[in-house]
């Protein structure tokens, strides 16, 4: 009994000291922390797509920009923690619309592990203040990650959760519950919704029946449903109802030759997108339908770079798809996966051409007034991680034709529009939430200028890149 007694008071002490970890945890990553900041001298890239403001003051109260003025004209109170930032930038935090917290862990059939230690830290350390998971393999953990978040008791980005993926029959991964029909996505949607999953994403084999079930189920409930499809096109997903399509054009499966209904056409749609010529009446429709249908469209740059061959510049760069800091954070196994990846990619890869193809399709979507947002997606052949992922697809949107401003905005401000999030977070204002990046150099003149993330700011409290980045070095790929 006494033994048993001891057993349960150390018990008690050990959770203590655990519940306690936390905050002196979090206190070592932070960099500025103060009722009141004042951010002088900084040039302010807003994310609304606005010309930048040089020599700004943003002052920070309670989390909150109270104001923003040239430097010359700010009034700050007395006491306030003053950051001379001449030379650098802020931009506002990004957000993430394709930001998974899993990662491929390879096999046959592939296999995917959540990365609830590494991935948060490194979203947030690169400047993505806002996520959406857009799919998920360990949705009760990402539930609980966001609670940890919420609660200040786990360093990471503000989380949109988004349920278990909708398969059909023929799922390539067993981390995938495969649907049995209509009634099964009306329970899924209900269930995920249920346990505080805000958004549903449809995938590759669902058919035209489960897809408008799950769409009826989840509009009921205020909430969205994105798609990497490939058994249903962009038109038919559009008239169903679906809200967003991920990856670009470059799951669009419509413009093969006597597709079937409901079936994925596999390796038949990258052989139907390299022919297609992007000024046909076809793709100006499916276009026009997207806009007048408000579908919005997520592009996903790094994932399909990365299984591109080495290139001097551009889509392939050995700096991207060889990044060392990326490399380092990863563990052995991870490193040595997406390297034996890389080694087997034939010279002749069409994938360049269709990366640039589905660019062409994106400015197109944008012109036509569509809504274009940004994320990573980690998955692919492993060469994707977390927040460095997120700041190549904004260098990736340059070289796609958009300027740099666009190329922010696109990463910011459309995010939080979808998401209904636009009045706090997504651009630089007074009122918004103090979700900042604070870069060193001048990213509306060289997007490069953008991966020089010093301090990131998350609801004004101002955390230090590099040791969040280096708190994880080795971790991507275990955990």
């Amino acid at each position: 009994m006494k033994t048993t007694t001891a057993f349960f008071l150390l018990l008690g002490v050990f959770i203590t000291c655990l519940a306690q970890t936390p905050q002196s945890d979090r206190q070592q990553f932070i960099r500025v922390e103060a009722a009141v900041i004042a951010l002088t001298h900084v040039r302010v890239i807003d994310g609304t797509g606005a010309a930048p403001l040089e020599d700004q003051t943003i002052v920070i109260t309670d989390g909150k920009i109270q104001s923003i003025a040239s430097t010359a004209s700010a009034k700050v109170q007395s006491g306030a923690q003053i950051l001379d930032l001449k030379g650098y930038s802020v931009l506002p935090g990004l957000v993430g619309m394709h930001d998974h917290m899993f990662f491929p862990m390879g096999g046959s059939p592939p296999m995917y592990s959540d990365m609830g230690t590494s991935f948060p830290r490194l979203y947030l350390a690169l400047g993505v203040t806002t996520i959406r998971t857009t799919g998920s393999v360990a949705p009760y953990t990402d539930l609980e990650i966001k609670r940890l978040i919420d609660g200040g008791r786990m360093i990471g980005p503000k989380m949109h959760v988004t349920a278990p993926y909708l398969e059909g029959r023929g799922s390539f991964t067993p981390v995938m519950h495969e649907l049995t029909g209509p009634e099964d996505a009306r329970r899924m949607v209900n269930f995920w919704a249920d346990q505080g999953a805000t958004s549903f994403k449809a995938y590759m084999n669902i058919t035209r029946d489960e897809l408008r079930a799950a769409v009826e189920e989840a509009h009921k409930r205020g909430l969205k449903v994105t798609g990497h499809l490939c058994s249903i096109g962009y038109r038919e997903a559009a008239e169903i109802g679906i809200d967003n399509l991920e990856h670009g054009l470059l799951p669009d499966s419509e413009f093969v030759p006597n597709k079937q209904p409901d079936k994925c056409p596999g390796a038949a749609v990258n052989a139907s997108l390299r022919q297609l010529d992007l000024n046909s009446d076809a793709v100006k429709q499916t276009i026009h339908t997207l806009v007048a249908r408000n579908v919005a469209l997520t592009s996903t740059l790094p994932v399909f770079e990365a299984g591109a061959p080495l290139a001097q510049s551009g889509i392939g760069a050995a700096s991207a798809v060889m990044n060392p800091r990326v490399l380092n954070v990863m563990n052995t196994d991870a490193r040595v996966r997406y390297l034996t990846a890389r080694a087997r990619i034939p010279a002749d890869s069409p994938t360049p051409a269709l990366v640039r193809k589905s660019m062409e399709f994106e400015r197109a979507f944008v012109a036509a007034g569509g809504l274009l947002m940004a994320g990573l997606d980690p998955t692919g052949n492993g060469g994707i991680v977390a927040g460095f992922g997120d700041l190549r697809e904004a260098e990736l949107l340059v070289e796609a034709g958009f300027t740099p401003i666009e190329a922010i905005k696109i990463a910011s401000f459309n995010g939080a529009k979808f998401l209904g999030e636009d009045a706090r977070i997504g651009s630089i204002a007074a009122g918004k939430q103090a979700d900042l990046i604070i870069v060193k150099g001048n990213p509306a003149a060289n997007i490069t200028d953008i991966e020089k993330v010093e301090i990131v700011f998350k609801d004004g409290v101002g955390y230090d890149s590099e040791k969040l980045i280096q708190s994880v070095q080795g971790l991507v790929g275990i955990r």
